[in-house]
């Protein structure tokens, strides 16, 4: 598609003019038949401000019935509008990228929760980008805020999925990534008992998103641990629908390890997983005859491929991990789960991520054009080195992965191996053959 790419749109947040956020609107309304009833909500970059109050105006210019909840995370808004009524929600969030981005993800009403738009819905959401149409803008009336509602309703929502448990005796570190979570943040695990050293969690618009913390940057959470002598730490993203973890001895725990863990939890034989998982938890799920349903990279390709399939846990390695009963990944939750397992097990992180034993990965990014993330796909030149390098890794018993990134304009480049100082090496040959080439 042209706007819509692995998650959303995503772009320079200058890009989303009152324009093209009016045609965003006027395509969901089309698409409805003009008829929904819309919940908006999103992270706390300094754009997500006043792009929600132009979404504001966009639904008051086709006449359409919405509420503003403000900050909040991505998993929150999901669940929330569902509960509360609304047809469709729109979260404005670019996820993990840096402050001078924004996006636009856009749920619909599944069967039985809230599920990101179908791709009917997104092309004629493109179509109406497209158009050549304006519209005169009406002005936003006095909305009730539903901030505090939400948060209330969702943090129910994690507390009864959650259940029993008891997180006495821990003391863990959360970064909040001064995003969406920082309005939820440690509250609800000090509820269970848990002590909670908190960083990052500055929950205003603003620039700091992102901005060396979080699951992107786990530096500072590293550093917490092992300093505090705590039990664990959590990382969260910018819009929350992530999270990665680190052990009592500093090592990050990513999303592969994380499935490894919940999946043993609750005994299952399935798991939904993309191409960039390590080939650790294929090894892992062999070993333990357990199905690995592999899929293209994003979380909705990962959420459609249970439903159709009906596995009950999914993700990516990322952090993006979507649990059972859940329609998509939820940072916060996943952090509350793996908690819970960390007490009941009586055992530190590490000695349970130790199911699954991590091959060396590294993970090369080469800059590149819209142009050239598409004459990967077709340069026979290209195919040919790939082929090439695919036999370079046999002696290392390892695993190529190139693909130009749905949401940035980069190629990355993913090797796996027996040896990381020679999958390096070979990663950033690579990555200089194939920018000549393209």
């Amino acid at each position: 598609m042209k706007y819509f790419g692995t998650d959303g749109i995503r772009k320079e947040a200058d890009e989303f003019n009152s324009e093209f956020l009016t045609k965003i609107v006027a395509g969901l309304a089309n698409y409805a038949n003009d008829n929904a009833k819309i919940l908006l909500g999103g992270d706390t970059r300094e754009s997500s401000e006043w792009i929600l109050s132009d979404l504001e105006s966009a639904c008051e210019t086709f006449g359409l019935d919405y509420g503003n909840v403000g900050v909040l995370p991505t998993p929150a808004i999901n669940y929330c509008f569902y509960e509360m009524g609304f047809d469709f929600a729109i979260d404005v969030t670019a996820s993990h990228n840096p402050y001078t981005d924004n996006g636009i993800k856009i749920f619909e009403r599944g069967p039985f929760s809230g599920q990101k738009l179908n791709e009917a819905g997104c092309k004629t959401i493109e179509s109406s980008l497209d158009s050549e149409k304006t519209y005169a803008l009406a002005s936003p009336s006095l909305r009730e805020d539903l901030h505090d509602e939400a948060v209330s309703l969702y943090k129910e929502h994690l507390a009864n999925y959650l259940g029993t448990a008891d997180f006495s005796g821990l003391h863990i570190a959360m970064d909040c990534a001064n995003g969406a979570t920082s309005v939820i943040n440690k509250t609800i695990f000090e509820e269970f008992g848990a002590k909670v050293e908190l960083i990052n969690a500055d929950s205003n618009y603003g620039t700091s998103i992102n901005a060396n913390c979080g699951s992107t940057h786990l530096e500072n959470l590293t550093n917490l641990v092992i300093e505090k002598g705590l039990n664990f730490g959590v990382a969260f993203d910018g819009d929350g629908d992530r999270c990665l973890m680190v052990d009592e001895f500093g090592h990050e725990i990513d999303g592969d390890q994380i499935i490894a863990i919940l999946a043993n939890y609750f005994g299952l034989n399935q798991i939904a997983i993309t191409v960039m998982a390590n080939q650790g938890l294929l090894n892992w799920a062999k070993d333990h005859h357990i199905e690995a349903e592999i899929t293209a990279v994003g979380d909705s390709n990962v959420a459609a491929a249970m439903r159709e399939k009906n596995i009950k846990i999914g993700g990516e390695q990322s952090g993006h991990i979507i649990l059972p009963g859940e329609a998509t990944g939820d940072g916060m939750l996943t952090a509350l789960m793996v908690t819970k397992v960390i007490s009941e097990a009586k055992k530190p992180l590490s000695t349970l991520a130790s199911i699954m034993t991590k091959y060396p990965q590294v993970i090369v990014n080469l800059p590149a054009t819209p142009n050239q993330k598409e004459n990967l796909k077709s340069s026979e030149s290209a195919k040919t080195l790939l082929l090439d390098y695919n036999q370079k890794l046999e002696p290392l018993a390892g695993r190529l992965l190139v693909r130009p990134s749905g949401t940035e304009n980069l190629i990355r480049i993913t090797m796996w191996g027996n040896d990381e100082t020679s999958i390096t090496t070979l990663a950033n040959q690579l990555k200089d053959e194939l920018s000549k080439c393209l």
